[in-house]
């Protein structure tokens, strides 16, 4: 991958990162029930696998796993990055932000999970179209 397209990629983890940190105020989503919460991670967990469909298939076979690992990448990192000197440092609540803020957590893990995965299943897809 090119250089332009890391940093579009960081960017764009970033601003992602920043739309939720906004929605989730005044207390980064602790207003609501864990059940809202479990529903909100589920929906999104579906919107990422069929984003995960979407970026795939529109990639050449060649470059699908690797682009799927370099999106694991820019959309869990930056993320546990900034939710580490949020809630870690800005809130004060340290590495105990891990649980606390499980809903945030689980998404630390999920991309690494949905976009590799993706890329194998149309791997197997394309193989058996030939």
């Amino acid at each position: 991958m090119k250089l332009k397209s890391h940093v579009s990629l960081l960017a764009q983890g970033v601003a992602v990162w920043a739309t939720f940190w906004v929605l989730g105020l005044p207390r980064y989503y602790q207003q609501y029930s864990p059940a809202v919460l479990g529903v909100g991670c589920t929906l999104l967990s579906v919107a990422i696998s069929l984003a995960a469909l979407y970026v795939l298939l529109s990639a050449r076979p060649a470059t699908r796993m690797s682009r799927a690992l370099w999106l694991s990448v820019y959309y869990t990192v930056p993320f546990a990055a900034l939710d580490s000197i949020y809630c870690g440092l800005v809130l004060g609540h340290g590495a105990s932000y891990l649980s606390q803020y499980w809903y945030l957590s689980v998404f630390y893990v999920t991309p690494w999970l949905t976009f590799p995965t993706t890329a194998l299943l149309l791997r197997t897809r394309d193989r058996s179209e030939r």
